[in-house]
Order: C-alpha cells, then sequence, then structure tokens
C-alpha cells in the first residue's frame, strides 16, 4: 500500500494541526536547550580549552562523512507525495549501507586527520567517532518515518531522552578525569540512546530490498540534497578548520565554546521548526494563497521568538557567557556577539530554505549554496588575520548578504511574497535591535552589581523595549497579535479530520504505513 497526503477537511483544522505540531517540538527543544545549556555549565568547569579544541579538530573532519550519512534520503521520504513501504524499505538499507561505509571510512583517514593537525592522540579519537555513524545511518528512515506522519511529540520525547541520557554519560566521565574522551562518549551515546528509541517509536521492521522498486526521484532528490548539504557543511566549518590549523587548539576550543553556546539551543529551535514546515508546506505546494500565508507566518514566528532573543543575548552577552562559562571564558564574549549576528540573520533566512526543499527546488538551492559558501570561506579567510574575533565577523558577513540573495535567487524558480518578507524582515530586525540596545545599557548600568543582576537587567529592559515597540508601531502590533493567533490555535482541540499520512488501498501487495 502507498502512504498519500490527505488533505485536511478545512483550513483551520490543518492550521491547528500545524501549530500543535510546533509548540509541541519547540516545547520539547525548549527542555533540551535547558538540559544543554545547563551541561555546558557543567562542562566548561570541568574541562579546559584544550580539551574542547581537540575535538572540535575531530569533529571538523568527522562531520564531513554525516552529510553523506544521510545522502538527503529522509528529506526525500518526507517530501514525496507518496511512498510505498517497498520504497521505504529500500532508503532505510541505503542510508544503513551508507552510516556502515562511513564507519569504517573514517576508521581509516584517523591517521591523516592526526597528521594534518599534528596531534597523534587523533587517532584513536576520530576512530571512536565513526561508530556514531552506523547508529545514525540505521535511524535515519526511522526518524523520518515519524516525521513524515507528524508524529512531532514522538520525535521530541526521543530527542529530549537522547540528549539528557547522553548529557549524564558526558558528566560522569568528566568527573573520573576523561578529558576530551567525555565529549567522544556524549556523542555516541547520544547516536545510540536515538537508535533505540527511534526503532521503538516507529514501530516497523524493514524487509529485505525488492529489485524493480522505483527510486529514482529519491535519488535525485537525495543527491542534490546531499551536494548541497556537503557544499553548506565545508563553508560552515571552514571557520574551525582555519583556526585550528593557524591558531591552535586553545583558540579553537575559545571558538567552539562561542559557537556551541550559541548554536547549540538555536539549531535545536530552528530544526524542528523545518521539521514542522516541510511536510506541512509541502502539502500546500498546489495552494499558492496558503501557502504564502504559512512561510509568513512562519517567519514571524520565528523573527518574535528567537531572533528577539537573539537581540536581548546580544546585549548582555558579557554576564551570560561569565554565568554560563565561568570568568575564565571571558574571551568568548565578543565571539558571541559576532556570531549572534550571523545565527539571526541564518533564522531568517530559514524560511527560503523551506520554500527550497518543500517545492523540492534541490537544484536551484545547490547552485545558491555554491555562491553563498563561496562567500563565506572568503570572509572567513580574510578575517582569520585578525584571529578569533576576525573569524567571528567573516562567518557573520555571510548571511546579512545572503539572506536578500536567498530571496531573489527563489524568485528565478517559484513565487513567493517577496515584498511582504522584507518589510516582515525590517520590523523584526528593528525591534531585535532596539531590544538590544537596551539590554546592554541596562547591563551596563548594574555592572558592580554582577553578573546575575546584570541579566536580570538586561532582559526587564529588553522587555520593556519589546513591548514598546508593540504599543507604538501598529505594523509590530499585528505581528505579534498573528503570533498569539499561532499560540492559541495550538491549544484549539477539535474534531479529527483526515489526518495527514492517511493511506488509500492501491497496491494490495504492499502493507501500510
Amino acid at each position: 500500500m502507498t502512504t498519500r497526503t490527505a488533505q485536511p477537511s478545512a483550513a483551520g483544522e490543518f492550521g491547528r494541526h500545524a501549530a500543535r505540531g510546533a509548540v509541541v517540538t519547540f516545547g520539547g527543544q525548549l527542555v533540551r536547550i535547558v538540559v544543554q545549556i545547563g551541561g555546558l555549565a557543567v562542562l566548561a568547569r570541568l574541562l579546559d580549552k584544550e580539551d574542547y579544541g581537540i575535538f572540535a579538530m575531530v569533529m571538523v573532519i568527522v562531520g564531513i562523512s554525516e552529510v553523506f550519512r544521510d545522502f538527503g534520503l529522509s528529506n526525500a521520504a518526507v517530501q514525496a507525495a507518496t511512498l510505498s513501504s517497498r520504497q521505504r524499505d529500500v532508503l532505510f538499507w541505503v542510508n544503513s549501507g551508507i552510516g556502515l561505509a562511513l564507519g569504517v571510512i573514517v576508521f581509516g583517514v584517523a591517521y591523516g586527520v592526526a597528521a594534518l593537525y599534528g596531534r597523534p592522540e587523533l587517532v584513536a579519537l576520530t576512530q571512536f567517532m565513526g561508530i556514531t555513524f552506523v547508529f545514525n545511518g540505521l535511524a535515519t528512515q526511522h526518524r523520518a518515518s515519524l516525521n513524515r506522519d507528524l508524529r512531532f511529540l514522538s520525535l521530541t520525547i526521543i530527542d529530549t531522552t537522547a540528549a539528557v541520557l547522553a548529557l549524564v554519560v558526558a558528566i560522569a566521565l568528566s568527573l573520573v578525569g576523561f578529558d576530551y574522551w567525555a565529549l567522544a562518549w556524549q556523542m555516541v551515546s547520544l547516536a545510540f540512546v536515538t537508535l533505540v528509541l527511534s526503532l521503538g517509536a516507529a514501530r516497523w521492521l524493514p524487509r529485505l530490498p525488492k529489485r524493480g522498486t522505483d527510486m529514482t526521484g529519491f535519488y535525485r532528490f537525495g543527491w542534490n540534497t546531499v551536494a548541497t548539504q556537503l557544499v553548506h557543511y565545508t563553508a560552515n566549518n571552514m571557520d574551525s578548520f582555519v583556526i585550528g590549523l593557524r591558531l591552535g587548539a586553545r583558540e579553537l576550543g575559545i571558538y567552539n565554546r562561542g559557537f556551541q553556546l550559541l548554536m547549540n539551543p538555536l539549531n535545536q529551535l530552528r530544526a524542528p521548526a523545518t521539521r514542522v514546515a516541510v511536510p506541512l508546506l509541502s502539502r500546500l505546494q498546489e495552494q499558492h494563497d496558503r501557502f504564502d500565508a504559512y512561510i509568513l507566518r512562519g517567519q514571524i514566528a520565528l523573527g518574535y521568538t528567537l531572533v528577539a532573543g537573539l537581540g536581548l543575548v546580544a546585549g548582555a552577552a558579557e554576564p551570560v557567557v561569565s554565568i554560563v562559562l565561568g570568568e575564565r571564558w571571558a574571551e568568548v564574549t565578543p565571539v558571541l556577539r559576532l556570531l549572534i549576528v550571523a545565527g539571526a540573520f541564518q533564522t531568517l533566512a530559514y524560511v527560503a530554505y523551506w520554500v527550497f526543499v518543500s517545492r523540492a527546488l534541490t537544484g536551484a538551492l545547490f547552485r545558491f549554496t555554491l555562491i553563498t559558501a563561496t562567500m563565506k570561506i572568503v570572509f572567513v579567510l580574510i578575517g582569520s588575520q585578525w584571529g578569533v574575533v576576525g573569524v567571528a565577523a567573516g562567518y557573520a558577513l555571510e548571511p546579512v548578504l545572503s539572506w536578500p540573495l536567498a530571496l531573489w535567487w527563489l524568485t528565478r524558480s517559484t513565487r513567493i511574497p517577496v515584498r511582504a518578507l522584507v518589510a516582515g524582515v525590517i520590523r523584526i530586525a528593528s525591534v531585535s535591535i532596539l531590544g538590544g540596545l537596551a539590554a546592554y545599557g541596562a547591563s551596563v548600568l548594574v555592572d558592580a552589581a554582577g553578573p546575575v543582576v546584570q541579566l536580570l537587567a538586561a532582559t526587564t529592559a529588553a522587555l520593556v523595549a519589546f513591548t514598546l515597540a508593540a504599543l507604538v508601531v501598529p505594523a509590530v502590533r499585528r505581528d505579534v497579535l498573528e503570533l498569539v493567533g499561532i499560540a492559541r490555535a495550538a491549544r484549539h482541540r477539535s474534531p479529527r479530520a483526515a489526518a495527514p499520512g492517511a493511506t488509500t488501498p492501491t497496491e494490495p501487495e504492499e502493507t501500510p504505513l
């Protein structure tokens, strides 16, 4: 039997389903962020800059293989209009085979990684990290199945549980002196627990693949996606690679802590937004007005939560670093502020990414990514002349320039509400900058009172600034009311309509997904 997408009987039901999925997912990610920041605070006091730098050296190289492990086939499975159980079986074995092959390759290239950095201890560390590819390859299609069926609560529980258990392992090993090995065990534990829980939640066992199964569309989608991700990964990790080679493990440890302090929680919130948006927007491809309405609402949801929050963190960067990482990590503060600029514009660009993927414009996305990757690499290399702060500045400049370029690039392949999106970003950026300046001013005024009081004062000042903007500017007030409407829709319960992922008996020899 083939899985087909059944449209909900009413637009309101579809919107409520989308909003509930988003709220469930974001709620789970908030829990993960609290756990993650708590773990970051503990581990930063148990491990030193050198430990983080050594681990980051391995992850820059090993992480390239993670791009190939998925091969873009999870998004291909989620985005497809129909997916037979036979096709899903083939996808499972392909991803599992790729994961195993990558684990073997990483084991073999470990000696090259150690030689590249001139650090023999990286051999065993790199080989150990190869285990994660086997676990992640096995879990890929089970997670894609949960995503396709819009089982956001299950995915949230899996991700949260795995993150907590992996953190417990890392802290326990750090306490008994495992240095950077504690971070390696954290990654392997995360992959293993995610695999076990995903297998249990998806409730399906793959059969052996059969010849004659039509997979052409999946492989084409996957190839374009993996090519895009590879270019994107290379550009995104050029900063760490350059710092590791030119400046050493200590400087890389400083940069890595700033990057992780920002990007870990930010990615935890942005990734589930994509998890919700792509399958839902894929079902609205032919309903242009509704498609436009959803991406505008998505921009509002991201902008007045994540981007506005980043404005606050930028203004209060000094007490945030002091509280989370400790006084000995003060060098992270300027790096964090610059990376926040990058994070804000990357977040705003997610809307464009949703359009690329949900409308299967992977070829156009790949060509666009080639251009932006080149920009980022050039900016990072130039910035490295001024140390880690220069690298952070170069990293931040690229997304600032790429965001408007992404909208223009999309107009070459499809229709999107460009004017409305640009106007929305101008409002979001203005409000976020206002909140950041208020937070910074308040933090400076109470500097003598210590970091906790600074953070409280900065948060209060930012909230006051946000509130005044909503009261004084009508367009901002409308955006805020729209955000409130999204939250209310998520809490609304209504009679069950035809659910996405319902099945239609068109192939009797196949079992329902």
